[in-house]
This record gives C-alpha cells, sequence and structure tokens, in this order.
C-alpha cells in the first residue's frame, strides 16, 4: 500500500496547494478561470492527443469497455435520481447530483494518475470513459435538470438543455482532440517534429496545473458560497432578504459521496467480472482501469455547470470537495483492491 501513496501523494498535493493558494487569496480567485481556460483549452486537448495518438486503435475502439462504463453510468444517474429526488430536491439538483456521481474527475486528475500508476497502456481505456461521459452522461444530466417545468413546457425545456448540451460539445476541444489521436492512431500518422514538441510541452503542463486548479475551485467554491451567506445574512438584517439558504443536509450530500467513490467502482467492477464470465472480450487490465476511473473524486467542473444552470451549487460543491478528500484513502485501497 505504501508505494500506492508515494505515487499518488503528488497528485492529491497539488490539489490542496490550488485549495490553499485561493482559500489564502494569494492566488486571485478572477485568476481561477484563465488556469482553467489553459488546462481545458490547451493543456488538457493536448494531453489526450498525444496518449490517443501513442495508442494501439483497438484500444480506442474497445466496444467492450464502453458497454460496461456506459451501463454503470446510465444506472448511477437513474439511480441518483430515483432516490435523491424529494420536497426539496427537483429534477434540476437531483440531475446535477446524478452528474456529479457518475461524472469522475478524469481528465484533470484521472488521465495522469492513472497512466503513472499502470503505464501508457491505461490511457486508451481512460479516453473511452472521458469521451462517453462528454457526450452521453453530461447531455442526459443537463436534459433532465430541465423537466422542473410541467408538462410540455417540462419537456421543451429539456430538449432545448439537450441541445444547448450538444453545441457545448461542439466547441468543446477535448471530443476533438480526442478524436483527432484516434485517428492519428488509426492512420499512424506522425506529426511534424516542431508541433510535436510543442504539443509534447502543452501536454506536460496539463497534470500540474489541472490539479492545482481543482483546489482552487474547490476553495473558490467555498468562499463564494460563506459569502453569499454573509451578504444574505446582511439583507435579512435589514429587512431587504429572507436570510441566507439553508445548507444543504447531511442527508443529501452523503448519499451521493458514497454512490462516488464505493457503488460506482463497485458496480463497473461486478458488472466487468460477470461480463467477462459470458464471454465478452473485455481485458481485466482495461477492467482495472475503469474501475479506478469509477473510483475517482467527482468531477470539478460540474459545480460550474450546476451555477450555470441555476442548481444548489452549494451541495454540489460539498459532494466534490468530499470525494476529493474521500478519495486520498479510498483511491489507494481501490488500487490495493485490484492489485
Amino acid at each position: 500500500m505504501l508505494p500506492v501513496f508515494l505515487v499518488t501523494f503528488p497528485f492529491f498535493a497539488l490539489i490542496a496547494a490550488g485549495y490553499a493558494a485561493a482559500r489564502t487569496r494569494v492566488l486571485p480567485l478572477e485568476a481561477i478561470p484563465g488556469l482553467n481556460t489553459f488546462v481545458l483549452y490547451f493543456a488538457l486537448p493536448c494531453m489526450l492527443l498525444r496518449f490517443g495518438a501513442g495508442t494501439p486503435i483497438a484500444q480506442l475502439l474497445d466496444g467492450s469497455v464502453a458497454l460496461i462504463w456506459g451501463i454503470c453510468a446510465l444506472a448511477v444517474v437513474a439511480g441518483v435520481v430515483l432516490f435523491t429526488r424529494n420536497a426539496r430536491i427537483g429534477w434540476n439538483d437531483a440531475a446535477f447530483g446524478a452528474l456529479v456521481a457518475a461524472f469522475p474527475n478524469t481528465g484533470f486528475m484521472g488521465v495522469p494518475l492513472l497512466v503513472a500508476l499502470l503505464g501508457a497502456q491505461a490511457a486508451g481505456p481512460i479516453i473511452i470513459t472521458i469521451a462517453f461521459d462528454l457526450v452521453v452522461t453530461s447531455s442526459l444530466c443537463i436534459a433532465l435538470s430541465r423537466l422542473d417545468g410541467a408538462g410540455s413546457a417540462g419537456r421543451h425545456g429539456a430538449t432545448l438543455a439537450a441541445r444547448k448540451a450538444l453545441r457545448g460539445i461542439l466547441v468543446n476541444p477535448m471530443p476533438w482532440s480526442i478524436l483527432l489521436g484516434v485517428l492519428l492512431s488509426a492512420m499512424r500518422w506522425q506529426l511534424p517534429g516542431p508541433v510535436e514538441r510543442t504539443i509534447a510541452m502543452l501536454a506536460d503542463a496539463a497534470s500540474p496545473v489541472a490539479l492545482f486548479t481543482i483546489g482552487a475551485v474547490l476553495a473558490r467554491s467555498a468562499l463564494l458560497a460563506r459569502e453569499h451567506g454573509a451578504s444574505a445574512m446582511v439583507a435579512a438584517a435589514m429587512g431587504t432578504g429572507a436570510g441566507p439558504a439553508p445548507k444543504a443536509p447531511l442527508a443529501d450530500v452523503l448519499p451521493v459521496v458514497l454512490v462516488k467513490l464505493v457503488l460506482h467502482p463497485l458496480a463497473v467492477w461486478a458488472l466487468g467480472r460477470g461480463a467477462i464470465a459470458l464471454g465478452l472480450p473485455l481485458a481485466p487490465s482495461a477492467l482495472a482501469v475503469i474501475v479506478l476511473v469509477a473510483a475517482l473524486p467527482s468531477a470539478s467542473n460540474v459545480s460550474m455547470l450546476a451555477e450555470r444552470f441555476g442548481a444548489d451549487n452549494g451541495r454540489i460543491a460539498r459532494i466534490i470537495l468530499w470525494t476529493t478528500v474521500a478519495a486520498f484513502f479510498t483511491f489507494p485501497l481501490a488500487v490495493g483492491a485490484l492489485r
């Protein structure tokens, strides 16, 4: 177990450094969107392109991995929506709770961490999970989040939200970098030397900046939630507001954390083992990769999506923070169990 901790510790340490930098305002909150832009539009696409181009095409088009991952992701979304909707949580909050339970922090954290643990052969299954979550899981949850409207208005809102999600995918460079990497792998093309070196430099920057940014985003969410609560208290004292919104109860947070870190990876492992027993051509090494992907903490960008669509961002941010902190202990246990 100690060798696993020695590999994972620097990754979580960089997250903690980003959190501390933003929490103490050494890193201005206004700078965080710039870090996000660099990671999402430059460094991370180059890293995915680099891994995709260097991965055999058979691994990038592994239908067994896509099938197991897809079934489990959709099951998690359906289960969380079904069991968390109540008088406090409508479709909007339930849908983003489901997204934060099913969408691991694969891009920012999973790719560099799992490649460091398992080697470059882990890149193929990881890329498949990223593509599915970007195209299917996120679009489905955004569409479900619009069902709070009654009758045809709700259905129209869901359709509109799905279209917006698809447009977001089209302008997101990550799916395109994955597609280009698949094309380069299939055609066995080599990029020109200067272009390849430029991509390599950006790709090498992806891991530390992305991890630092995760911590900064989590700190920003906590600080904004606290400032919003303080502003609401002042407004209530002056008679100009209704007081601060109540903090999400533990019962609305803890079950989703357990689904993300425990039930999701167990579901992927159980379904994968069953599929192998039935003769599905799923390599045990590929199954181990996607189980560990499922064991990652929740994706930090779900908090920004929840804020954009008017969901309870405080609840989503707490889930992301809790899964990130808990994963420091649970993720090495998952690695040890699989070994």
